[in-house]
């Protein structure tokens, strides 16, 4: 037993503030040998345009809808939504007896959209110029606007499940906007912990980590005048990284030109490096929080700071994922090394895309 507690190799917990959770973090265990499942590593070289794809512009959708010819982003209902603003309400019956007390339901009404980045079935994020992100980020704008015009809708939940591995059924480049009439359970996680950390110190949580993180940008993988990248004090995924606005800007409708320039810079740079990281189309499941679209008072909209999370599973290559079993389901979340392990990893890769070397 070694007298000086090491972070590198030492057994710890680490505490989540936006979540109100810990994390177990075990360093030590990445000198472990694999013996379980490998994931194929997917080096097929798809063609700008696949006539069979449902996503790609003028082909026809599973449903017999077809797409339009667009030549940019490309927005439209999902043919197969998760929640439908025609339906019925539900009213839960009031009486107060023990099946109503535990077996509670809400009815849920919203829209769901797909969002393709672009017309061509072969470019992901990484491998897009910087306007085109930028242009990708100005129709999450105007969506998350329409939804505020239009709708009663609470959320607006953006999120992108990049790479067969996260459950992603088409490689044509695309994300999902999910509103909904309720406020989804992380993001009101999230908001509670923001009120509480404002009431009891008077300042956004995330601003003050954002300070913690440029003061000493150990974790920091990716930074410019608007956004940091970290990999968050309390990550669970071995690469999971936060992206952070820098000023306390609630939402995508307060970006400005610059912010909106620096996030398609930053979202660029972080995803080569992604990439580039075990050279494979790096997966992940990408998604940002940021204020309800319509929130139910102006404290709910002020206290939320845009943010984006992304957890990729991969853990010691392209074929080797991290599994959340076990401890991390009967327990709770644990990791086989550090944050500062994995910026460390991220940031000493090259900007420029492995396959434009």
């Amino acid at each position: 037993m070694t007298s000086t507690f090491d972070f590198n190799n030492n057994s710890h917990r680490r505490y989540n503030p936006l979540t109100d959770s810990w994390v177990l973090v075990s360093p030590h265990r990445t000198q472990r040998p694999w013996l379980g499942q490998q994931e194929k590593n997917l080096t097929d070289v798809l063609p700008a345009y696949d006539p069979k794809c449902y996503l790609c512009p003028g082909n026809t959708r599973a449903t017999g809808a077809v797409n339009d010819k667009y030549g940019s982003t490309y927005v439209f209902v999902n043919d197969y939504q998760a929640v439908k603003d025609d339906q019925p309400p539900y009213e839960q019956p009031t009486e107060n007896n023990l099946r109503n007390r535990l077996l509670r339901v809400q009815g849920v009404a919203g829209n769901c959209y797909v969002i393709c980045f672009s017309p061509n079935h072969n470019v992901t994020l990484p491998l897009m110029t910087v306007p085109e992100i930028e242009n990708v980020i100005g129709t999450w704008t105007d969506l998350y606007l329409k939804m505020q015009s239009e709708t009663k809708f609470r959320y607006l939940q953006i999120f992108e499940n990049k790479g067969a591995s996260m459950g992603c059924s088409n490689p044509h480049p695309h994300c999902q906007a999910w509103c909904t009439e309720s406020l989804p359970s992380e993001p009101a996680k999230e908001i509670l912990s923001l009120r509480k950390y404002k009431a009891e110190n008077g300042t956004c949580l995330l601003c003050d980590y954002n300070t913690i993180e440029m003061e000493d940008p150990k974790r920091v993988v990716v930074s410019n005048d608007s956004f940091i990248a970290v990999v968050p004090f309390w990550a669970i995924w071995p690469f999971e990284t936060l992206v952070l606005s820098k000023s306390h800007t609630t939402s995508l409708a307060e970006f400005t030109p610059a912010q909106k320039a620096d996030l398609a810079d930053l979202i660029q740079k972080l995803t080569v490096r992604y990439d580039n990281l075990f050279e494979t189309s790096f997966p992940y499941s990408m998604g940002m929080h940021q204020a309800p679209v319509n929130p139910l008072d102006s404290d709910e909209k002020d206290l939320s700071h845009f943010h984006m999370h992304f957890y990729p599973p991969l853990l010691r290559g392209a074929t080797v994922r991290k599994f959340l079993v076990g401890y991390e389901m009967l327990g709770e979340p644990q990791r086989d090394l550090t944050p500062e392990q994995a910026a460390d990893r991220i940031r000493a890769v090259d900007e420029v895309h492995y396959s434009k070397k």
